[in-house]
């Protein structure tokens, strides 16, 4: 099984987290958003040219979406805002898109604990 991995599990893989790994054995799927929230991370932590490498790797991972999708994560935002959750614009586009094409959620994020379509690791 393919998960839709959330920047939290990415860079905890990254940092060597031995609970992630075996998400990351078969591949998974990320957003243009995911990846750019990636190489900041990368940049400050470990420069340009580490932040590069990593990129080039997690690029061929990215899956599009369309406007419908992004006005759905939207939904979903505010939607978890009424519930006191504070979820980025960019997660809430990768739980959305991860739903629509049935695929799992993987993320560490407390805001996303005990939800529906998550696999919540830590």
């Amino acid at each position: 099984m393919k998960y839709f991995f959330d920047t939290y599990a990415v860079i905890e893989f990254l940092k060597g987290n031995k609970n992630y790994i075996k998400y990351f054995e078969k591949g998974g799927f990320i957003t243009k958003l995911n990846i750019m929230e990636l190489y900041f991370y990368l940049l400050r932590e470990f420069g340009k040219n580490e932040a590069e490498k990593i990129y080039a790797t997690f690029a061929s991972y990215v899956m599009e979406y369309g406007e419908d999708t992004m006005k759905e994560a939207m939904e979903f935002k505010l939607k978890m805002k009424k519930q006191k959750k504070d979820v980025s614009y960019t997660d809430a586009i990768g739980y959305v898109l991860a739903k629509k094409n049935r695929i799992k959620f993987l993320t560490g994020d407390e805001e996303f604990r005990g939800m529906d379509n998550v696999e919540f690791v830590k």
